[in-house]
């Protein structure tokens, strides 16, 4: 199945390019001002005919952010405090403009490229890559977005409280603890939650990589499909999984993962996706299995 395929190949792609920004040794410097740089991208917003349920304000402002530079200013206040949520925000702007930053030119060069070949496929990938270097214009290779200074930010945000960053951390193969027992609680708080961000997070621990492991990290661990579900779920409980949004810009713009239906959205790209009807009644039967219990309609 295509789309099977694909979730693993993204999490190669994603490492790679994780990997490279971390080779080049820059000295984090997120949230500092800097000058000469660039002026910001004409506004572009993310939106479209997709309503998240209950969204919070802060999903709403990550989302919706033309300028992320500016974004990440605005929470130097409260990243510099110690807040969970702010530490929060700032870890994922490095994380979603890590590849940009690097290099932008590069970045751009590589985007003109893509959209060179002309296919289906690669216009769509090269529309998600213009969606994130619009949003992540004015960052430079000098502001330090390596794989260490994300993994830091994680950590902070993990010890002032933020769930989210917490099951990063797991996905990321650095849990705040390395016991079983901490590995199943924390599964157990994120499912409970109803965090759509946490549920997104948590997702690549809950997959393939966490083949083994069923005994501690659950029923609906181990495989592609259960990665899927985690990230289905999170579609449901009011992440952003329009066309437009972060989850399937990054899917497309980091694994070459895009739909041929530039008005699909997450979830029914899933389903339409190569998966086979007794797959799709899994896959449903296991997000409603992660959300029984946590007060929300399926």
């Amino acid at each position: 199945m295509f789309l099977l395929l694909a979730v693993a190949g993204l999490s190669v792609a994603v490492a790679w390019n994780r990997g490279m920004v971390d080779s080049a040794g820059v000295s984090p410097r997120v949230g500092s001002e800097a000058g000469g740089m660039a002026t910001a991208a004409a506004a572009s917003h993310e939106g479209s005919d997709y309503v998240p349920k209950s969204p919070s304000d802060s999903r709403v402002d990550f989302e919706g952010a033309s300028d992320l530079y500016a974004y990440v200013q605005g929470l130097r206040a409260l990243e510099a405090a110690g807040d969970a949520e702010a530490l929060w925000k700032v870890s994922r702007v490095l994380d979603y403009c890590a590849a940009y930053a690097a290099n932008p030119a590069g970045y751009a060069a590589d985007t003109r490229a893509i959209s060179e070949l002309k296919g289906t496929s690669t216009a769509a990938m090269a529309a998600a890559r213009d969606r994130i270097g619009q949003r992540c214009a004015r960052f430079v290779p000098a502001d330090g977005f390596s794989l260490s200074s994300l993994r830091a930010k994680r950590f902070d945000a993990a010890r002032a409280g933020s769930l989210a960053a917490e099951a990063a951390l797991l996905a990321m193969g650095e849990p705040l603890s390395d016991s079983n027992e901490y590995k199943q609680d924390l599964v157990e708080r994120v499912r409970r939650s109803g965090n759509p961000e946490a549920y997104v997070a948590i997702s690549p621990a809950m997959g393939i990589a966490g083949s083994g492991q069923e005994a501690y990290l659950g029923r609906i661990s181990g495989t592609q499909y259960s990665e899927l579900a985690w990230l289905l779920a999170a579609c449901r409980l009011g992440n952003d999984c329009s066309p437009g949004g972060v989850l399937m810009t990054s899917y497309c713009a980091n694994g070459g993962i895009c739909s041929r239906d530039s008005s699909q959205d997450f979830y029914a790209f899933v389903l339409d996706a190569g998966v086979p009807r007794q797959g799709a009644d899994n896959l449903n039967g296991m997000v409603d299995s992660l959300m029984s219990g946590i007060g929300v309609a399926k």
